[in-house]
């Protein structure tokens, strides 16, 4: 322990490289050696090793010269240990899209995510270190520019000498394999923090909407009224849903509903609400979405607003991620207003709560946008009162580690059977309110959820490694016998490929608007509607 007290600047410098290599790295060190076992590329991976060393040292040698190490080593311990948790648990890359989730992350959604698992990480890989760390004085003194330039410059001709036997594998290493270098902590993470931050203080706030259209929008005049309810789901996976061939009876209700329509094969925009959920609703594409200017960008219920739909969003998730800013807004993820609460959260079929005296309030086309809670998870039995466990048994922790791959995902089913029942009860609501006007419901989940498959858990991994069960997502429309969207002609599309790219200018048809309206970006038309 004397020992310890006497590290100068750069060994204490070293000995955190070291033990971020050796705790914060399981993910990368296990990905790296099963693309190059050791027993045949030992020389490779240590000097892979070697590399990974040395730019965690020129991290930690950058961010010296702005915060003493005093705090900035607890700061890069506390960052290591959260990251490396989730990254090696639940397979979570901590990319730009990641961190734009996390900070829109509530109260509520942040505790799910808090474990006893991740508590220990932190009070381990963290606190304690960093408690050892304040013994040494000296050691957190800032190095001097000599011993800095000395310390990187040894550990740069090392790296470099390691690298040269094996050009060959690097080439393929750095072009085959970039997915490895996500894995990296705590480099990674901040990397995509300072990426966030740059794009946010490049991309200022616009003084005002940015309009697609003009001032005015005019429907096509039909003499009758709409009455959609648009429901977005929650982390619902296409293939869990027994209307797409589920094995499980997860859809007892809607199985039975007459005039519905599953299409079975659509592709979210992302793989996290952050970005789906915009990006659902604007008038851009995949390619082309940005999601800095979307906050400021008018999208598709901007454009209905503006044609004098009655437009009204309730939302029992988090918020509306920008897109209902401009509109009628009502939170129904507290018990003040939402009246079906239980000990464990408030309920989805809550919003549905004096609907129907809205309803009978208004006066033209009606649009009421559902957000639910759906089956966000980890704590997926959370999103299902006790009634509607029927997949047993299911897994009671929010610490997925703690359960079996079969519990989790009867906990998933779970959630999937009580959003079957809530969409049942959106149809019957607009079932009484048919034929007084043209009704109909759409069911478009924002992402999907890897549930235990090749180690990954949630979602939000970047759209081009996730797994299709991240993007795969159920999309479901009920139609009331007065609508003008034809039943049996648009079941023939039901097996077609869409994605969310289509949801908006199908939106805008749904309510006799021109699609072309917002732009000349191609339109695959979800339906098929009757001629007037």
């Amino acid at each position: 322990m004397l020992a310890f007290t006497r590290l100068t600047p750069w060994q204490s410098q070293l000995l955190l490289v070291v033990f971020l290599l050796l705790t914060a790295n399981i993910s990368f060190f296990g990905q790296l050696t099963r693309l190059y076992p050791i027993a045949q590329h030992q020389g490779f991976v240590l000097s892979v090793t070697l590399l990974l060393g040395l730019l965690l040292l020129l991290t930690v040698q950058l961010f010296s010269l702005l915060l003493t190490p005093r705090w900035l080593y607890p700061i890069i311990l506390l960052i290591a240990a959260i990251t490396g948790y989730f990254n090696d648990e639940l397979g979570t890359v901590f990319d730009r899209v990641m961190l734009t989730n996390v900070l829109q992350t509530n109260l509520g959604e942040a505790g799910e995510l808090m474990n006893a698992g991740l508590a220990w990480r932190i009070l381990l890989l963290a606190v304690l270190p960093s408690l050892l760390l304040w013994q040494c004085k000296d050691g957190l003194k800032r190095p001097g520019l000599k011993t800095s330039a000395i310390t990187l410059s040894t550990a740069f001709i090392l790296t470099l000498l390691s690298m040269l036997p094996f050009t060959d594998q690097y080439a393929s290493f750095f072009r085959e394999h970039k997915t490895v270098r996500y894995n990296a902590i705590p480099i990674y993470p901040i990397y995509s923090a300072i990426d966030l931050a740059a794009r946010q203080l490049r991309n200022p706030h616009p003084n005002e909407l940015v309009q697609l259209t003009g001032e005015t929008v005019n429907p096509k005049p039909t003499g009758h009224s709409e009455l959609m309810i648009l429901v977005v789901g929650e982390t619902a996976r296409a293939d869990h849903f027994a209307l797409n061939g589920y094995k499980r009876q997860t859809n007892p209700l809607l199985s039975k509903q007459a005039n519905l329509l599953s299409y079975a094969n659509v592709s979210s925009c992302g793989t996290s609400t952050a970005v789906s959920v915009p990006c659902m609703f604007s008038f851009s594409d995949r390619e082309s979405f940005d999601l800095d200017s979307a906050k400021y960008t008018e999208n598709v219920l901007d454009v209905l607003h503006k044609a004098k739909v009655n437009v009204l969003w309730r939302d029992n998730n988090s918020d509306s991620k920008g897109v209902a800013t401009r509109l009628p807004y009502e939170d129904y993820h507290s018990p003040k207003v939402n009246p079906v609460c239980d000990d464990t959260e408030c309920r989805d079929v809550g919003m549905l709560a004096g609907l129907q005296q809205y309803i009978d309030q208004q006066q033209g086309d009606i649009l009421i946008v559902l957000h639910q809670m759906g089956s966000h998870g980890p704590a997926y039995y959370k999103r299902y009162p006790d009634e509607f466990e029927r997949f047993t048994p299911a897994c009671k922790s929010k610490e997925l580690s703690e359960c079996s791959t079969q519990e989790v995902v009867n906990a998933y089913d779970n959630s999937i059977l009580y959003t079957d029942y809530f969409l049942n009860e959106v149809i019957e609501l607009l079932k009484r309110n048919t034929p007084k006007f043209e009704t109909a419901m759409l069911y478009m989940s924002d992402h999907g959820e890897s549930l235990g498959e090749n180690g990954l858990y949630l979602h939000g991994m970047p759209y081009f490694l996730a797994p299709k069960a991240q993007t795969h997502v159920p999309f479901l429309v009920w139609v009331g016998e007065s609508s003008d969207i034809l039943l049996e002609p648009s079941r023939g599309l039901t097996h077609q490929a869409y994605s969310h790219d289509d949801f908006s200018c199908s939106l805008l048809q749904s309510f006799e608007i021109d699609s072309r309206i917002a732009g000349d970006t191609p339109c695959v038309p979800y339906f098929v509607y009757r001629d007037e």
